[in-house]
């Protein structure tokens, strides 16, 4: 009776990186820093009461001036638009990262279009944290960074409040540090 246990087959070699996940990937071997999963119910939130005030007003007015098969397509689609919207909230806050490197701050987002944005740390004029009503409810703020050229601006959305609060203090030191007298 053999009592030795089977070897395991040799792993498959790993997959060879496909060109478009290495021209997004984060510097320097580093990882990035996913957002909170309460991004994806702001978004969610704020598509609902989108679709709702239009679906409830609109579905009114047409139940008013029209009649009431206008009202129900105008109602259905607005639910409509809110359940096709649901899912790629998720996609949308899975898509944002971001990472400090040495000398510059990197972000990546974006489900249709994704983006790579590099700041460095010497063009920073302006870091600030904001949070609206909703945002502030989800214990979720935006970090802003602002430079020289009014294109540039970048955001870092749906951080837990602390981390942005964090992210901020960092970045305005590193700026002063890094500062290329502008």
């Amino acid at each position: 009776m053999d009592t030795s246990e089977p070897t395991p087959p040799n792993p498959p070699p790993p997959a060879p990186e496909r060109p478009l996940d290495a021209a997004f990937a984060a510097p320097g071997g580093s990882e990035w820093r996913r957002v909170s999963p309460a991004l994806a119910w702001y978004r969610r939130m704020v598509l609902g009461a989108l679709c709702l005030g239009s679906g409830l007003l609109g579905a009114l007015l047409l139940f008013l001036w029209a009649d009431r098969v206008w009202a129900a397509v105008w109602a259905a689609a607005a639910l409509a638009v809110f359940a096709a919207g649901w899912f790629p909230a998720g996609r949308f806050r899975d898509s944002w990262g971001y990472t400090e490197g040495r000398t510059e701050l990197y972000l990546t987002y974006g489900v249709l279009v994704r983006q790579l944005v590099v700041v460095p740390y010497g063009r920073m004029q302006v870091v600030d944290t904001t949070a609206d009503l909703l945002e502030q409810a989800l214990g979720i703020a935006t970090v802003r960074v602002r430079t020289a050229a009014s294109t540039a601006d970048t955001r870092v959305v749906g951080l837990p409040l602390l981390e942005a609060v964090a992210l901020r203090d960092r970045l305005a030191s590193r700026s002063e540090t890094f500062s290329t007298g502008l």
